[in-house]
């Protein structure tokens, strides 16, 4: 497909996950928070959105992030593609902006009823242009601890073919699944949510292979009662992937 002029299609990528883990008293949930300002502080968050337009070939142009108190954090990466406009090293007036942001928030949260712990992490890419961000779901897949996983793609906007047909989708996708590395699909049960004609594809993505022990800040101290505090898990992550109270 030849395009003419700039592409002007918006893709927009939202990738939430959720990492759960186990804490049933004061110094494990301790624990736990000491682990989320080390792994999900602003700085670690931004290295990885930093990472993301490594994959996407975009040129970073400034950066805002913030880590909140007791915990949280979050993080805005500007962007661009500085190809064609003959500057290097930076942003200029005569640049085009063929891709715009990457943000991301943390959401720890803590149910004391089922000693349930867990974190949620958006990251939200919009580019414009002809990169699509679909292509960084792997990395992102690697960076961060993923149990259940809600990855929503939109294109917006429209470009024209040298014939000035309008053109709403430069890329063909089918499912969200087939820009995930199969060694990491089989790790998931996975579901396909649709609109395919307004250019909208959901998958919703619930774990189901993993290492019991990786849930619990001190394994040993639950010999015994793993299974059933697994069960527990299962049913917190599909209560929350399907949004049921």
């Amino acid at each position: 497909m030849k395009l003419e002029g700039f592409n002007n299609l918006t893709k927009c990528l939202s990738f939430n996950l959720y990492d759960f883990c186990v804490a049933s008293n004061e110094s494990e949930r301790q624990s736990y928070v000491k682990f989320l300002k080390e792994h999900y502080s602003a700085p670690a968050i931004t290295k990885s959105l930093k990472g993301i337009c490594n994959i996407i070939e975009a040129n970073v142009l400034s950066v805002s992030d913030q880590d909140y108190d007791p915990w949280g954090a979050s993080s805005l990466v500007l962007m661009s593609d500085l190809k064609g406009s003959g500057v290097q090293g930076g942003a200029s007036s005569s640049m085009h902006l063929d891709k715009s942001h990457i943000c991301a928030h943390t959401y720890p949260d803590f149910d004391h009823q089922n000693d349930i712990c867990s974190i949620r992490i958006d990251i939200d890419i919009a580019t414009c242009g002809e990169i699509s961000p679909l292509n960084a779901l792997n990395y992102m897949f690697k960076s961060f601890d993923t149990d259940i996983v809600v990855i929503d793609y939109v294109v917006r906007g429209f470009t024209r073919d040298d014939q000035g047909k309008r053109i709403f989708m430069d890329h063909e996708v089918r499912s969200i699944q087939d820009y995930i590395d199969p060694s990491i699909a089989s790790q998931y049960e996975s579901v396909d949510l649709n609109i395919s004609s307004d250019n909208i594809w959901q998958t919703k993505m619930q774990r189901s292979k993993f290492d019991v022990d990786e849930y619990f800040v001190d394994p040993k101290s639950y010999e015994g009662k793993k299974n059933g505090i697994i069960k527990n898990i299962q049913k917190e992550m599909r209560d929350i992937l399907f949004m049921r109270s």
